[in-house]
């Protein structure tokens, strides 16, 4: 029988809450199963060498959550009970770790608080059934706004929608704006997602020339006089893969540009209610011509597949209805109910601020891991953006990798103008531990040392 030991983290929480809460996610993550029998008291207490009164109140607190059974002269056990809602093995092994994913939660308060949110949904189940409205309820639009108002955002109810994900609501705007043969212009290191849409749509991109602050304004002025753009799409904050975040002046003499040449902005906000003071959104700057996306997939959770997005006007915001009708039908009404829940009653926030400090935190390990190997990063990025050193090209690392739990992308995919050049995006999110991620980078890091090639 192995003996368990928990792993207490640096909380500031009284240790026996500690301990009820290292078993609670322990049982989450499937290295407790029901029926198996923990440590007596007194020995755990001489293990981490705590007072024993102290293991003993840990224990209770986790019988009162129903994580555990007692039984006199037989000792404790994982509750049966505690593990037959742990997490599905096979959907674990189904994680995408080519997507550029936050990290997920780990305190037990803060997962407690967002199942607490499933009462709600599962009460209301049945009328969650039915097909609703394709951009969500009055209640889900106001509980949108509060969100946006996180980015300084506090437009008319009327131009706001719920939209099935920022990837599906881009399909439909470009379906409202563009047709076949039309040019878009973008970044030319660019997200993946609308280099498939255009090529989807029978749209051309171009990618436009970027410094160390983003799109230049002669280059997107430019690029309008020779292509005559339908819109200009940009990931402005956080921007994936390059972690760049486009800074206030720039984002302003962009505006101008945009104002002064009438051209539609497709803002993808996707990474901007994450860092503590992200400069405002363009959409602020020329709101009667941006399409403003803010997707939940990296501030709350992917699997909601939802977005808050923000049209030019009313009529716009109606066009939208139809295009969402015409390609998804609606959003989940599931998915609409508990974030509206969540956002109403803090969990939302609570999320966000997780992954907050999380990706703080794993960038540091990337830093370490990494030291003296040259990537662009920024604190609350979900990811690096590798060069790799000369001589060692994108395919043979990610070969040497294969296997590790660590998402590589090679800079192809990100493309649209000029040669790739050695480059990898470096996800660190995810269900990977920050143990498991320090191991891998530093296999990476490794792996890019002239040596291991030369062997």
């Amino acid at each position: 029988m192995k003996t368990w030991v928990p792993e207490l983290t640096e909380s500031g929480k009284p240790h026996y809450l500690a301990i009820a809460d290292a078993l609670a996610r322990d049982i989450s993550e499937g290295k407790l199963s029901g029926g198996e029998r923990l440590p007596p008291q007194r020995r755990l207490a001489a293990t981490l060498g705590i007072d024993f009164t102290t293991v003993s109140r840990a224990y209770a607190e986790a019988h009162s959550r129903g994580l555990v059974d007692s039984h006199v002269g037989r000792g404790t056990f994982v509750a049966q009970k505690a593990t037959a809602s742990a997490s599905d093995p096979e959907r674990r092994r189904a994680e995408d770790l080519s997507m550029n994913m936050p990290p997920e939660p780990t305190d037990p308060e803060l997962v407690g608080r967002m199942k607490e949110g499933l009462g709600y949904v599962s009460a209301n189940l049945v009328d969650l059934l039915r097909y609703q409205s394709p951009t969500g309820t009055e209640r889900d639009r106001t509980a949108a706004s509060i969100w946006l108002s996180l980015r300084g955002m506090v437009p008319a109810l009327e131009r706001v929608s719920v939209t099935p994900g920022a990837h599906a609501t881009m399909a439909a705007v470009l379906s409202i704006i563009a047709r076949p043969g039309d040019t878009v212009l973008c970044e030319r290191i660019t997200y993946p997602g609308i280099r498939n849409l255009a090529a989807r749509f029978g749209v051309q991109l171009v990618g436009l020339e970027m410094d160390e602050k983003g799109v230049t304004p002669e280059a997107l002025r430019d690029a309008i006089g020779r292509h005559a753009p339908k819109a200009l799409y940009l990931n402005p904050t956080l921007q994936n893969p390059t972690t760049l975040t486009i800074p206030e002046d720039r984002r302003l003499e962009l505006a101008a540009v945009l104002r002064a040449e009438r051209l539609t902005l497709i803002e993808d906000d996707a990474y901007g209610f994450i860092p503590m003071r992200a400069p405002a959104p363009i959409a602020l700057s020329a709101p009667d011509l941006t399409w403003h996306i803010g997707g939940l997939a990296k501030c709350i959770g992917a699997g909601l597949r939802l977005a808050y997005t923000v049209a030019p006007s009313a009529r716009c915001a109606f066009r939208l209805v139809q295009a969402i009708r015409a390609l998804s039908v609606m959003p989940s009404p599931l998915s609409m109910a508990l974030t509206t829940q969540w956002i109403e009653d803090g969990t939302a926030d609570g999320i966000r601020r997780f992954i907050r400090a999380e990706t703080a935190a794993r960038q540091a390990i990337a830093r370490e891991a990494l030291d003296g190997i040259q990537f662009a990063a920024a604190e609350n990025a979900f990811n690096i953006w590798l060069t790799l050193p000369e001589g060692i090209g994108r395919a043979d690392v990610i070969a040497r990798m294969a296997g590790r739990q660590l998402g590589l992308m090679p800079s192809d995919a990100f493309t649209v103008e000029g040669a790739p050049g050695e480059k990898l995006r470096v996800c660190l999110g995810g269900s990977v531990s920050r143990e498991t991620l320090r191991e891998n980078l530093y296999f990476l890091g490794n792996a890019l040392s002239p040596n291991t090639f030369m062997g």
